[in-house]
């Protein structure tokens, strides 16, 4: 009876010894994937931060070039109605037989011209 005692503890500590090895098999499993992931939705933020930081970038850098854009046609506007205005004064002094007054050549209203010369400033003093 000892003996049959003995022999059915040795198979129950096997097996105890083998459920705690697969136990601790299974926690480290666990463990692992938990820590996977934790890991992949970490690094699956880090790189949404990342691609959101150059949508960011490259958002600030197209209204930057859009605001350069009408800032540029706003002076080459200017220009143009220079240009023309001195042309005119040319063709009054004789140079040029084909503009002969300031006004026919702009087509603003003192207005509108008002009105452009204090968009320019504020766009001057905005930058």
């Amino acid at each position: 009876e000892k003996e049959i005692w003995n022999r059915e503890k040795l198979s129950l500590q096997k097996s105890l010894k083998q459920a705690d090895a697969e136990l601790s098999k299974l926690r480290a499993e666990l463990r692992s994937e938990t820590f996977l992931r934790e890991l992949g939705s970490d690094s699956e933020n880090a790189v949404l931060r990342r691609i959101y930081g150059k949508y960011l970038r490259a958002e600030s850098f197209r209204k930057a070039l859009i605001y350069q854009k009408k800032y540029l046609l706003l002076l080459l506007g200017g220009f143009q109605e220079c240009e023309e205005a001195t042309l005119a004064l040319i063709a009054r002094m004789g140079g040029q037989p084909s503009y002969t007054d300031l006004e026919i050549i702009t087509h603003h209203s003192k207005g509108f011209t008002r009105f452009r010369s204090a968009v320019r400033v504020s766009i001057a003093i905005s930058r």
